[in-house]
């Protein structure tokens, strides 16, 4: 069976080791100890793929309790169907998040592009003040 070290991952997936320690205290893998009162950490397949999909989680920008519970229900094979459902129901819940987000930005582009207008049209005003004075 393959192992990997924290070095050999970090590498692969262009993460620090730091990163990897994080999400070990996160709970969202668990990487076997060996050596001297167990200092090196030893990372099973298993652990490397729950490593990708925490990684895979978080640039579809879902949250760490969100990929722990998807990372979680993967070691359960035989429920695929409630696996999928669950994973679609995250992925709605965040796709309305990221709309709304969306929406709230164009609301804040819009109001900053009255602003700009306002803006322009007053220092408009002040530059012909300024020239018919002169």
């Amino acid at each position: 069976m393959a192992t990997y070290t924290i070095t050999e991952l970090a590498k692969e997936f262009d993460i620090t080791p730091r990163a990897i320690r994080f999400y070990e205290d996160q709970g969202l893998i668990s990487p076997s100890r060996e050596g001297p009162s167990g200092r090196n950490r030893v990372y099973s397949a298993r652990e490397r793929t729950h490593l990708k999909l925490t990684l895979r989680g978080k640039r579809l920008g879902l949250s760490l309790s969100e990929i722990k519970h998807l990372v979680t229900m993967y070691d359960s094979p035989k429920d695929t169907e409630v696996q999928l459902k669950s994973f679609l129901d995250v992925l709605a819940k965040h796709r309305a998040s990221l709309e709304q987000q969306r929406e709230d930005i164009e609301v804040m582009l819009d109001e900053i592009t009255a602003h700009e207008e306002e803006s322009q049209r007053l220092l408009g005003i002040v530059n012909k003040t300024k020239s018919s004075s002169q």
